[in-house]
């Protein structure tokens, strides 16, 4: 028998546990033969067991844990009224919501997507640069493929310009919907868009019927030709839509604004028309895409903005909104 007495540091505390016994017995048993037991329950205790005694006390010691955490965890589902079944089910629903949502706005783009191209060589010919037949159109795919989904509430309409009267849309950003949302107002604005999404089938030829202006992210050179052709468009008497803040909020709250289209609304003296988006957020949140939940959308149409310089009105308009989203509990970014 080996007689080193060395604690190991893989030596399991249930041998020292279960020694209580031996110890017992020691001390019933007197003189030497008490030490010589004692003696071999130090050894006992400290011997490093095998690897299969290990093994088994880790099974058991696991079975254990996994056990308590399964009796724990059905515990606190009683407290909680069980709630993760409920939970399964909305998140089912919402993804059939999407699909179904996808579903209707194609196949409307279908049929829409033809009257668009059957009437574009008219449009070519005598509204070059508004293309209102081509908005109307688009106005209809968006309010049939909205209306089934969820409910639209539209406040401050009479601050709309005509849309003979150029201008400056601006709109804080938060999900996928908004451009459903805001095609729904009527206003022949050019939108500005990446390069990639006009090679999606059916919806990028449509925004290239609408005159949807191309950017290219990350490259200065696309930028400064996409603002040139928006000051030559509101020149024209076209209108145009920017999202200042570049890209979709992930976390609801309102982002910085870039002063792109405020410097086009600065050239050409046209107004800045701020407009707050209320609830897409909810209904499908930046990066889900997939799924589309219940509820309802508000848009308020802010009374327009006139100026002639870029940075005071890229803060009064951003101001505008932030304010608006702050009375409905939606947090903003620092910054300006």
């Amino acid at each position: 028998m080996g007689m080193l007495i060395r604690p190991g540091p893989a030596a399991s505390p249930l041998p020292i546990a279960s020694s209580s016994s031996s110890s017992a017995h020691v001390a019933a048993v007197g003189g030497g033969g008490a030490r010589t037991l004692r003696h071999r329950v130090s050894v006992a205790v400290f011997r490093s067991p095998s690897t299969q005694v290990l093994a088994t006390r880790w099974r058991r010691r696991r079975g254990l844990v996994v056990w308590s955490d399964v009796v724990a965890g059905g515990a606190a589902a009683a407290d909680a009224g069980d709630s993760t079944p409920a939970l399964s089910g909305v998140q089912l629903v919402s993804r059939v919501r999407g699909v179904c949502f996808y579903l209707v706005t194609a196949v409307a783009a279908i049929f829409l997507f033809v009257a668009m191209v059957v009437v574009h060589p008219l449009v070519l010919l005598f509204d070059r640069y508004r293309r209102r037949v081509q908005h109307y159109i688009a106005k209809i795919w968006a309010t049939l493929t909205i209306s089934m989904f969820y409910k639209l509430e539209v406040e401050g309409m009479e601050n709309l310009p005509p849309n003979s009267s150029p201008g400056v849309y601006v709109a804080n950003h938060q999900s996928f919907l908004d451009i459903y949302t805001l095609l729904t107002l009527g206003r022949c604005f050019k939108f500005i868009s990446k390069t990639s999404i006009f090679m999606f089938p059916i919806i990028g030829w449509a925004m290239y019927l609408l005159g949807v202006i191309p950017l290219r992210r990350m490259d200065s050179r696309s930028q400064l030709d996409c603002l040139k052709r928006c000051v030559d468009l509101v020149g024209k008497g076209a209108s145009v839509f920017f999202f200042p803040e570049g890209t979709r909020s992930r976390d609801g709250k309102l982002g910085v604004f870039k002063r792109g289209a405020f410097s086009v609304a600065a050239k050409t003296g046209a107004p800045v028309i701020p407009i707050t988006l209320i609830g897409t957020g909810r209904l499908m949140p930046s990066g889900m895409e997939g799924i589309l939940n219940s509820g309802s959308v508000k848009v308020i149409i802010h009374r327009p903005i006139q100026g002639n310089d870029a940075e005071t009105l890229c803060s009064e308009a951003r101001n505008v909104i932030a304010d608006t989203l702050l009375l409905h509990g939606y947090g903003v970014s620092t910054g300006t």
